[in-house]
Parts: C-alpha cells; structure tokens; sequence
C-alpha cells in the first residue's frame, strides 16, 4: 500500500499524456541497483534505498522512471519511435520534500528529428503545467550539453580533464575546484622513487619494472589491470597533475558559464563567444539554431525562456538539451527533462536510439495548486 496519497490531478494527467500519443508504462517499484549506479554515479548511492536479493543481486527501490522505462523497451524489443509515459511512485532521500514521492513525465524513444523532439518535450511540459496551475505564471531554463562539450574540446584540454569538466557540467562547485586546479598545477606526490624516475622516461621499461613488482609480490594473480593498463594509468595521473591552463583559456571558459540571457537572443551571443575565442562550434551551434527554430514553430514563447550556458545535470548519459520548469519568481523546480541519446546503448541496446523526456514533480505541483 502507497504510504502517501495519489496527486487527485492524476487521472487529468493521464488524460492529458494519452492525448499526447503516450502510452503509459509501469515498471516494478524493485529495480536492480547497478543500472542505477553505473549510470548516475556512486553520489545516487547515498540517496536511494538499496537492498540485496536471496542470491546477492543488489537491488533499490525505484528511484526515478527513466532507466527503468528505458530497459523495458530494450527487453520488449519494440520498435521506434515510441512514445511512453508513467505515473507513479519513486523514492529517494531529498533535500526538501519526503524521501517517497510520485513522479510522472514522457518519454520520446527514436524520434529522429532531435530539434522537433527537444522542441516539443519542452512545450508539452509547460502546457500540462500551465493546465495544472492555470493562470500561474511559468519560467524555463534551458542548458545545452553538446555546447559545452564543444567549447571543453575547443581548450584543446587532454582527453582526462576533458572528461572530468564534462561529468562535473551542472555542479558548479565541482566545475569551480577543477578550474581551480588547472590554474595552479599540484605536483603528484606518494610515487615510489624507482617509479617516479620511470614515469619520465622509457614506458616499456615502467611496464616490465610494474609487471616484476606483481610478480614478486604476489599481486598479479588477483590484478584486475595489466601492467600495461597500470602504466597508462600513472602516466596519465601525472600528465594530468602537470597540465596547465593558461589564463586567456579559463578566461574564455568562464565567460562562456557566466553566459545567461533569453533564448531569443543565445545563438548570436553563441556565435559572438565562438568567433571572438576563435573556437569551432559549428555542429553544436547548427543543432541549438534548429531547436530554437523548433521552438519558434510551436509558437513558443522565447522571452519566458532563459538559456543559461552553466545549466546541466552531472549525469553521464546526458547529450543535449537539459531544462526546467518552474514558477516565476519561485526557485521550485515543477518538471525538468533533456536528452539522453547515450542512455539506451549504455543499457545494451544494440544499435543507437535517441531519447528525449521530461519529469513532473507531482508534489510541487499539488503544493502550487493548494497554495
């Protein structure tokens, strides 16, 4: 039995997603843990409720609809496109709010007209609101994946810090300290001496020394990495320790993340920044233009929507568009989605589908409508 009550909204909302060609989809409330972790990272581990099954298999409590949404389509082998939504419960601990909570939202599988898809995602998620809480006035911000990943390639940054700002996109505090780090290099401490002067020199003769240290330790038997791998890894922590970024660069990039203004006018300050840093971001630029084209044909109003370049979700499946909902002059975010066209070969699909969707917030919107 739910410990809370379902929203008395619900039925209107599942009306609402039917009308919207969404064919609603429920999922067990137990899920395996690992898709989970693996895609949102070990921080989710400290907000969901986990478990373990008779045989081990490490399982939680739904935390969210998407991933489990996703493997269903994957099992069912149903074609594309599809368009699915649900309505239920999901749990997870949370700032504000109780740790049980029901969510709702859409879920557009293989659409491959992105701009359209991201397009409507958006205005479907404004209109129920609005349908919800009439008369309230709504604001969106909008952020843009594959954007800041085309400025972070631009740096010409190595491929491991390239990473880590991608994975730290939305976490500003996270961003901040890697900024920070590569305006002031620390130098690596904690080698042995033998293999601080090999991490300088010949790679094969640190990979024979490594593989001679396992061997006579004991450790190569339960190694979960070659000596090969190992090498690669401590030359790569080294190369990253020493990489600096000159001022002119963090210079560029934080004034790409201070960009924030009214997405009718983001592609001409986009391609000012691109042009006035000498940067190539044609493709990433080209597919922005085309969803605010997108968003234009669907009469869209483009002054309630921010574009605020630091927006994003520190998930690694994200590819494009992310964006919320909330009321105007209120921080409470009422529905937030984006694109996720990694998500599905992650979870072993076997050919690419891109995704877009977007999440209710259900006891927001029931606090928005009582108040």
């Amino acid at each position: 039995m739910p410990l809370i009550n379902m929203p008395d909204f619900a039925a209107k909302l599942l009306d609402d997603f039917a009308a919207r060609g969404a064919l609603r989809i429920d999922t067990p409330v137990i899920q395996p843990a690992a898709p989970f972790l693996d895609m949102a990272g070990e921080d989710l581990r400290r907000r969901i409720f986990l478990t373990e099954s008779e045989t081990g298999e490490s399982l939680c409590l739904r935390p969210e609809f998407t991933i489990p949404v996703c493997l269903r389509h994957i099992e069912s082998a149903t074609g594309t496109p599809r368009r699915y939504c649900y309505l239920g419960e999901v749990f997870r601990q949370r700032r504000d709010g109780e740790n049980e909570f029901y969510q709702s939202g859409i879920e557009d599988l293989g659409e491959t007209a992105i701009a359209a898809a991201d397009a409507r995602a958006i205005n479907d998620a404004v209109q129920i609101i609005a349908g919800l809480l009439p008369g309230r006035p709504l604001a969106v911000t909008l952020g843009d994946q594959a954007v800041f990943e085309a400025v972070v390639r631009a740096l010409g940054l190595p491929g491991g810090w390239q990473k880590r700002l991608i994975q730290a996109f939305g976490n500003t505090a996270q961003i901040e300290q890697i900024l920070l780090r590569l305006a002031s290099p620390q130098p690596v401490t904690g080698f042995a001496p033998d293999i601080a002067t090999l991490l300088g020199g010949d790679e094969a003769a640190l990979i024979a020394h490594i593989d001679r240290t396992m061997q006579e330790t004991g450790y190569s038997t339960n190694a979960s990495r070659s000596p090969r791998e190992i090498a690669a890894r401590l030359k790569e922590k080294l190369s990253l320790a020493e990489t600096r970024l000159d001022g002119a660069a963090l210079l560029l990039l934080r004034e790409f993340l201070s960009l924030e203004l009214p997405l009718a006018e983001a592609s001409a300050a986009l391609a000012g920044f691109a042009d006035a840093a000498g940067f190539s971001l044609k493709g990433a630029l080209a597919g922005f233009e085309e969803r605010v084209a997108a968003l234009t044909d669907l009469g869209i109003d483009l002054s309630r929507i921010t574009y605020r370049a630091a927006f994003g979700r520190p998930l690694d499946y994200y590819t494009g568009l992310v964006f919320e909902v909330t009321r105007a002059g209120d921080g409470a975010v009422l529905a937030g989605g984006g694109r996720f066209d990694r998500l599905l070969t992650l979870l072993g699909a076997r050919e690419d589908i891109p995704a877009v969707g977007f999440s209710l917030w259900l006891d927001r919107i029931e606090q928005a409508r009582a108040r």
